[in-house]
């Protein structure tokens, strides 16, 4: 085995694309490998500010391969054989072996493939790499038409010691590469990665590891911190961050006017997070922020940092004082002074202003309210003040605070606990790893606000396609199920789905024209509602669009829309339970006969995959695809009868109606209460009884009587068990 070296050196690459980059460079490197036939060891790779590395142990030469390749039988027609000897590259068909079977004789040609030298496979892999590289952003540069994200300096590429010769970009390899701007440029000439390693890290005051320049700003931080009686607030992705600017990493503690102290934390922590990338700090005696903040420099500062200090300074205070400002001009009215203003702010071209979207989530939070046990009056107030310090100063801003800012507004003011926590907590959670919201009042609201975004989007056709997703609507799905699902909530989501559907089509009309009543009936009928509680939506709607709206005639309804919507969650909960160790094949089993109650959904989900993994569960499964084997085939024939069991003959047969009998008592009863233990220990009671009638009973009797009456059973056997879960969808274990 060989070391290879191989480094990229370029301008500075952005911090938030390093760790991608320095992912795919491996990955497309490793991959190019394996079709060479060359295994890559020992692999490391680094991403730093100007720098992209690889390294692995590989062999020198590619190994020698001999593969066979069939062709058509002796005697095929001359096309066959022509396209045969084309693939496998043979100029007569007398070059390939003639071999038999039962079938008779077939030509094989053996394909002798000798091995290339490593430094051949390099030079041509890693121009291609690069050439077809991902980057989220590229440039040109110089008269090349070769794309990277800043323009390439040098490159090295080392073998076995030995440099390999390419060129990309007009840029050809070599042996030398480049330290820290300042403490040490460089060039260095290096012989291996060891060498290279130490010399960047000595001469070269560059760390290469990111996960090194993390522990280094982290260590050295908390030391500063600590020397004035401090305490670091820590950031995991601002550190990822500042470890992606410096190459030798220099922390400074730096110092802020008390008085800034006044504002938010969060005001504090996003400016000096935001503009210069700056930590803050805080006592640990009371938690609240300290008046400074940490620095990390990409050098060493000859008088210890006093100008770094002083000029971070500078742009931290000119920061927070517009903070300052914007906070004392918001605070001059109170949150709801701002409600009518969102009517300046467009949501979507064709679902109206932020007003537009706030009446409609008022709407369904106060319906939802008493579903989640929140009070509807406080559901309906959070959900009006929800969205309103959108158009505060300090929001428009920093726009990352919307909803903390009109929780500091209102509570400031005396408002509700809960409502205050409803406006902070709305937009949660915003990711798999954010938390969900528990207060009533806060649930109701956000999922009011998730169900009308996903409601709209649908209702105008903007759904999301592939990977493309610009208004984040698979993330507002899963925020919908984990919301139902870690509150345990029992909510008929079909039902609000189709609530909020009407109140999208009526606050959409414009104002030009009435709506009248025959245009709510054919909402009605061309939907199939027909539940009291939306008849009575549909009249109260009725009333607004006849006094404010007119019909769309552009707008197409239908209950597609929203059954398409539904099976969208669904497929979001599926992520949801895959990522819980939940098998894919139970899911679908159980979504194929569930409703729309996803709590319901989970723990039927659970029970199901329980009971399969139990030994009974595996032998009745494995008894239910035989019997649903043989159903599947007579139905084929065309012979599959109904209608009731007549006199069952055999003891086993008489002893599995018995049974299905008695389970059917316990499993509907137990699915009505949601007992699935229950209803799944009554279905293992059919294991016995049902392996006894496959061991003894013949299911296709001579006798055409007896054959329908054991058809007639074991579809009733499928029957009951598929008021648990379709089985046709699992799979038998391998």
């Amino acid at each position: 085995m060989a070391e290879l070296l191989f480094e990229i050196f370029c301008e500075e690459i952005p911090a938030r694309m390093q760790k991608r980059a320095g992912e795919d460079l491996s990955k497309a490197v490793i991959a190019g490998f394996k079709a060479a036939g060359l295994e890559a060891k020992n692999v490391q790779s680094y991403a730093g500010p100007r720098r992209l590395v690889f390294t692995a142990d590989i062999a020198l030469r590619s190994p020698d391969i001999s593969e066979e390749r069939k062709g058509p039988r002796v005697g095929a027609p001359e096309q066959a054989l022509a396209g045969f000897m084309r693939g496998a590259g043979l100029t007569d068909i007398s070059q390939a072996q003639t071999r038999s079977d039962k079938k008779g004789d077939y030509y094989v040609a053996v394909i002798e493939k000798p091995g290339v030298d490593s430094a051949e496979i390099i030079a041509n892999l890693i121009p291609d790499v690069m050439n077809t590289f991902p980057w989220p952003k590229s440039m040109k540069s110089g008269t090349s038409s070769f794309r990277w994200v800043r323009p390439l300096t040098s490159m090295i590429c080392l073998l076995d010691g030995k440099c390999v010769d390419f060129e990309v970009g007009g840029i050809k390899t070599g042996t030398q590469t480049q330290g820290h701007r300042r403490h040490g440029k460089g060039p260095f000439t290096v012989k291996n990665f060891a060498d290279y390693k130490k010399t960047l890290e000595g001469k070269g005051h560059v760390l290469l590891s990111t996960d090194a320049r993390k522990d280094l700003i982290l260590t050295d931080a908390r030391k500063a911190c600590a020397a004035k009686g401090l305490e670091l607030v820590e950031d995991e992705g601002l550190l990822g961050e500042v470890a992606g600017l410096a190459e030798w990493p220099v922390v400074i503690l730096g110092d802020m006017d008390p008085a800034f102290l006044e504002l938010p934390d969060e005001v504090i922590r996003l400016t000096l997070k935001t503009h210069q990338k700056t930590f803050t700090v805080r006592d640990p005696k009371t938690g609240a922020l300290a008046p400074h903040f940490i620095i990390v420099a990409n050098q060493i500062a000859p008088d210890g940092g006093a100008a770094i200090k002083k000029g971070n300074g500078k742009v931290i205070s000119a920061r927070l004082s517009d903070a300052q400002f914007f906070q004392s001009e918001d605070r001059k009215k109170k949150l709801i002074d701002y409600y009518d203003k969102l009517d300046t702010v467009v949501f979507h071209k064709k679902l109206g202003s932020i007003r537009d979207k706030a009446e409609r989530v008022i709407a369904l939070a106060k319906v939802l309210a008493p579903k989640v046990g929140a009070d509807p009056a406080k559901a309906e107030q959070a959900a009006k003040l929800a969205k309103c310090d959108l158009v505060t100063q300090t929001v428009v801003e920093f726009t990352s605070l919307q909803g903390q800012i009109g929780a500091l507004m209102y509570a400031a003011e005396g408002g509700a606990p809960e409502i205050v926590t409803a406006i902070e907590q709305h937009y949660k959670p915003q990711g798999p790893s954010d938390s969900v919201p528990s207060d009533p009042v806060a649930v109701a609201v956000a999922l009011a606000d998730k169900l009308d975004t996903l409601v709209g989007f649908w209702a105008i056709d903007e759904k999301p396609t592939g990977s493309k997703d610009p208004f984040a609507l698979r993330r507002a799905a899963l925020g919908v199920v984990r919301i139902i699902l870690e509150n345990n909530l029992k909510i008929e989501l079909l039902k609000s789905l189709l609530m909020q559907f009407l109140e999208v089509i009526f606050t959409r009309v414009s104002t030009a024209t009435q709506v009248d009543m025959d245009t709510i009936d054919s909402v009605i009928e061309s939907l199939g509602i027909s539940d009291p509680i939306h008849l009575q939506m549909i009249d109260d709607l009725g009333e607004k669009a006849r006094q404010k709206y007119k019909q769309d005639a552009d707008f197409k309804l239908s209950y597609y829309i929203i059954l398409n919507l539904l099976a969208f969650i669904l497929e979001r909960l599926k992520v949801y339970l895959r990522d819980q160790g939940v098998r894919y094949d139970v899911i679908d089993a159980v979504l194929a006969n569930a409703g729309d109650d996803l709590v319901d959904i989970v723990n039927r989900v659970k029970a199901v995959q329980a009971f399969l993994e139990t030994k009974d569960g595996a032998d009745l499964l494995a008894g239910y695809k035989r019997a649903a084997n043989i159903l599947k085939a007579e139905a084929k024939k065309g012979e599959l009868p109904t209608g009731a069991i007549g006199t069952l003959s055999q003891v086993e047969a008489k002893a599995l109606q018995n049974a299905l009998l008695e389970a059917d008592k316990t499993i509907k009863p137990s699915l009505e209460k949601e007992d699935y233990a229950n209803a799944m220990r009554a279905l293992a009671g059919l294991r016995g009884p049902i392996d006894d009638f496959f061991e003894h009973v013949t299911v296709n009797d001579d006798q055409a009587e007896i054959r329908a009456n054991n058809l007639r059973l074991l579809s009733l056997f499928c029957d009951t068990s598929h008021a648990i879960a379709d089985f046709d969808a699992v799979q038998m274990p391998k």
